[in-house]
């Protein structure tokens, strides 16, 4: 099962500002780094939801996501910093934050470079992107690292769509996923079904639960329709758990598309 170490940020190295949200690398009690994603940023918590969620699913699928941990945050560490909007994004993280590991080195993914990958790599990542709704790999937006001539996916916060209006969710979750069309690796993804065969055993009810109970409760809010944030909870894994069932039309609509003239 699932299991997220939780470090304390000891040192705001540097802003990433190409990302929306303003993230940052920072230093932490282990003498690791981590880009750090704050829970205060514009996107709000549920951002980090996504991003542990989605990003949990990854890994357990066994596609190269890096380390997801908790980062304890103390305002304090803004105080040396000259830029305000720094400043107030960190007094507004207090506590409890998410990070990815670094990859030191690591360059931006070339789309015209997808022609390289493993077949069944491109399909397990499409595969995955449609099935958590990741509207985020896209050739303008690839979100996808190359660390030691390996690729890695990063940045899932604008995943689980669904989780920012709840009306028929289960409904929802037999839905196609019609943004697969402009992901960067759909032209090269010939293995899909191969991989829906592979994945898709992979995410049981179990594990998907274990994942749903890493979210801090404080991430959770009050959210209209929900008596508690165990209700909460429910509505992730029912959500996930129906997306699953067979026939999965997010595969269906990724072939389709794949099989469309450019």
């Amino acid at each position: 099962m699932p299991l997220i170490r939780t470090v304390t940020a000891t040192r705001y190295v540097t802003p990433l500002r190409e990302g929306g949200s303003l993230p940052a690398i920072v230093e932490a009690d282990d003498d690791g780094l981590y880009v750090l994603k704050f829970r205060g940023a514009g996107q709000g918590p549920k951002a980090l939801i996504a991003e542990l969620v989605a990003g949990e699913i990854g890994r357990a699928l066994g596609l190269p996501v890096p380390e997801i941990v908790f980062v304890e945050l103390d305002p304090v560490l803004g105080h040396a910093e000259p830029d305000p909007e720094v400043q107030d994004l960190i007094a507004a993280s207090a506590g409890l934050n998410l990070a990815l590991d670094y990859l030191p080195g690591s360059l931006a993914f070339d789309p015209l470079a997808g022609a390289t990958l493993d077949p069944r790599l491109a399909s397990s990542v499409v595969w995955f992107d449609a099935y958590v709704t990741n509207v985020d790999r896209t050739p303008r937006n690839p979100n996808l690292l190359l660390w030691h001539k390996r690729l890695w996916l990063i940045d899932h916060g604008a995943a689980l769509y669904v989780h920012h209006t709840w009306t028929d969710y289960l409904a929802r979750s037999r839905t196609p996923f019609a943004r697969i069309k402009e992901h960067v690796l759909l032209p090269f993804a010939a293995a899909l079904p191969e991989a829906d065969d592979a994945l898709g055993a992979r995410l049981t009810p179990d594990l998907l639960r274990a994942i749903v109970q890493l979210i801090p409760e404080a991430w959770l809010g009050d959210e209209p329709g929900f008596a508690d944030r165990a209700g909460q909870r429910e509505a992730y894994v029912a959500y996930l758990t129906a997306r699953l069932e067979a026939p999965r039309r997010f595969v269906e609509e990724a072939v389709n598309a794949r099989a469309q003239p450019v």
